[in-house]
């Protein structure tokens, strides 16, 4: 993510309709090149941990976690960097995307220190996901707004 090509933009909110419970040592997901990703409404995604979190775009990611498939709520865009929360707790970033299994559903890979399952988070059906652009290193949101208010 380059501050000085992106804007703010709303959370994407999503609901878990299904929990995952396995993890894989060797799965052999591609971290695509693109940056972001639009979603709509009612599309529905699955949430994947890794502990890969250095890798750069083509790589190869092995260590993952699943955490389950979550039905976007409001359209919007998901881009690498944006925090990824569950109800009130920070889960990890978006590493980036796979798209082994598009046009179906895209596998959102989120970067975390240890890979972690739907059980690991205690996860259930219903639960708020929430994906949150990450503020700007040394700016407060609520400075940030105001700077970009004055530029306009």
């Amino acid at each position: 993510m380059n501050p000085h090509e992106d804007g703010a933009k709303r959370a994407v909110p999503a609901t878990v309709v299904k929990v995952l419970t396995h993890r894989r040592e060797e799965r052999g997901m591609r971290l695509e090149e693109f940056t972001s990703r639009c979603v709509r409404a009612g599309e529905v995604h699955e949430l994947v941990t890794t502990d890969q979190t250095g890798s750069p775009p083509g790589a190869r990611i092995d260590r993952v976690g699943f955490l389950g498939f979550a039905e976007i709520q409001g359209a919007g865009v998901v881009d690498r960097g944006d925090e990824v929360w569950i109800g009130d707790r920070l889960v990890g970033t978006v590493l980036g995307f796979d798209a082994c299994h598009f046009p179906n559903h895209y596998n959102v890979l989120i970067g975390v220190e240890h890979v972690v399952t739907g059980p690991d988070l205690a996860l259930d059906p219903e639960a708020r996901v929430s994906f949150r652009q990450s503020p700007l290193p040394g700016v407060s949101p609520a400075t940030h707004y105001s700077r970009r208010a004055l530029s306009v």
